[in-house]
């Protein structure tokens, strides 16, 4: 059984403009992932698609859930804020994991050192 059909029109659009968009954000990210030429610029698109998408996705969720039980239902404010607590700091890891890597192999991928720090 399905709870789609006692959906309202204007909840109905609403939670399918957020799903849509959050799936597009997603593939976005997904093609940077294969289109960007090297590790460090691969890192940025699917870190933010993956947040941006979700959070759609999430809201459109919640549209859909307080609607439907005619009540807020904010359960899924859980699932992004941990999501957009991991996903920068697993890039950050996996950036600073790589970087190491590199230097110490020697590759010229990653720059040999640190920038200086700029002047406000």
């Amino acid at each position: 059984m399905s709870a789609a059909p006692d959906l309202p029109l204007w909840a109905a659009i609403l939670v399918s403009f957020f799903v849509v968009t959050g799936a597009l954000v997603t593939l976005i990210g997904s093609i940077g992932l294969w289109r960007l030429p090297d590790f460090y610029a691969r890192l940025h698109a699917p870190s933010l698609g993956a947040t941006l998408g979700t959070g759609a996705m999430l809201v459109g969720s919640i549209i859909c859930f307080s609607v439907l039980q005619q009540r807020p239902l904010i359960h899924e404010v859980l699932i992004g804020l941990f999501v957009t607590i991991t996903t920068p700091v697993t890039l950050m890891l996996l950036a600073s994991a790589s970087l190491y890597r590199d230097r110490v192999e020697g590759n010229d991928a990653a720059p040999k050192e640190d920038p200086a720090p700029t002047e406000p």
